[in-house]
């Protein structure tokens, strides 16, 4: 049985989608009196017996990332609910099942249309989760800037919109939130010269530098922290390097190039680093499942820093862009590298190294 088949067929058809923002079966709304999330909530845990009566859900699912990360939490017999936008979405999923990239055989799969932009919708959508994966990322809808200054406004907008869900739904007791080590990097005047979960970078820097992707992460982020400060909300965020796998630029080109936007300077201080997809995905899992005790704050993701000529080549050609736009004309200039990647705090959790390095 493939995914396709796990969906009615009524609702497969694009006109119920047109009629119905929200169109999952057997789901019942729960709230409390006020709508509102009670700190008294975050005892809950999650064992690996209770994955297939857990439902998540996943922000843009068909998204090169989101994928990724569905197609692992299905493996690992968790119930995941998508959010799509609109009867395209629906489309590129049933693509995705004939070209074998979406997991097949397997019934713990709902698809349901809310809009991301609509706190009721996604409020709707999230009602009977346990947790949620926010992994959503926006192109420029016109399809020819990429990732600009008014996307990072809508990053933001958006991810105020989601974890106000979130704290409405009643039955969220956890969020995931996937930012980017580009809310990490940039520095205008630090006083180490490691970058760690402890590190953010400085809006003004991104500003200047018109780093509108890392701008809009880095917002997009504080806004989720705030919120759920402010609500009670149980909330980890990950904060992965450029993201790399099969087909990642083709796939995932608007944050590709976004991300690599001052890709020299980030060469020369240490700070270029790529990390695998599914080890992406294996991380969110990992820090949703251990976020009753052992979890919490900020994580950065990486495996891999990008470091001499043969390195650089090699991403090159994944990416299709010239060498000398990633390590300028003299690559051998090692003498700027200034700074130390650590992921020292995701390695302790997961019990094993992604290329880990000791935090001072």
């Amino acid at each position: 049985m493939g995914v396709v088949c796990t969906w009615e067929t009524k609702r497969l058809e694009l006109d119920v989608f047109h009629r119905n923002q929200v169109a999952v079966a057997g789901i019942h709304r729960r709230k409390d009196d006020e709508g509102l999330r009670k700190n008294n909530n975050f005892s809950s845990s999650l064992d690996d017996d209770d994955k297939g009566t857990t439902l998540v859900c996943v922000t843009s699912g068909v998204s090169y990332f989101g994928l990724a990360l569905v197609n692992h939490l299905l493996v690992l017999g968790y119930s995941v609910r998508i959010i799509v936008d609109n009867p395209e979405e629906i489309e590129k999923l049933r693509e995705m099942e004939r070209d074998g990239k979406m997991r097949s055989n397997n019934i713990n799969l709902e698809i349901i249309m809310a809009k991301v932009n609509d706190v009721e919708s996604l409020e709707k959508a999230f009602e009977g989760c346990f947790g949620v994966f926010h992994t959503s990322s926006f192109i420029d809808p016109a399809g020819l800037s990429g990732y600009t200054k008014s996307i990072a406004e809508i990053e933001v907008s958006v991810t105020e919109n989601v974890m106000e869900a979130c704290a409405r739904t009643a039955s969220i007791k956890r969020c995931v939130f996937t930012s980017s080590l580009a809310a990490c990097v940039w520095q205008h005047n630090s006083h180490s010269n490691v970058i760690n979960h402890h590190s953010w970078s400085s809006e003004s820097l991104c500003i200047d530098k018109k780093l509108w992707y890392a701008l809009g992460k880095t917002r997009a982020e504080k806004v989720a922290w705030r919120i759920a400060n402010e609500r009670g909300l149980k909330l980890t965020t990950i904060c992965p390097a450029l993201i790399t796998g099969p087909e990642f630029c083709l796939r995932n080109p608007t944050a590709t190039i976004a991300y690599l936007k001052g890709a020299q300077e980030m060469y020369y201080n240490g700070l270029l680093a790529t990390v695998d997809v599914k080890k992406v995905a294996e991380a969110h899992e990992s820090v949703f499942k251990e976020m009753n005790g052992n979890a919490s704050g900020r994580y950065i993701c990486y495996d891999n820093v990008i470091e001499g000529t043969s390195e650089v080549e090699k991403l090159a050609k994944e990416i299709g862009m010239p060498k000398d736009k990633i390590c300028g004309v003299d690559e051998s200039n090692n003498s700027l590298h200034r700074f130390q990647l650590s992921n020292d705090k995701l390695c302790r959790l997961m019990s094993r190294p992604l290329r880990c390095f000791s935090e001072y």
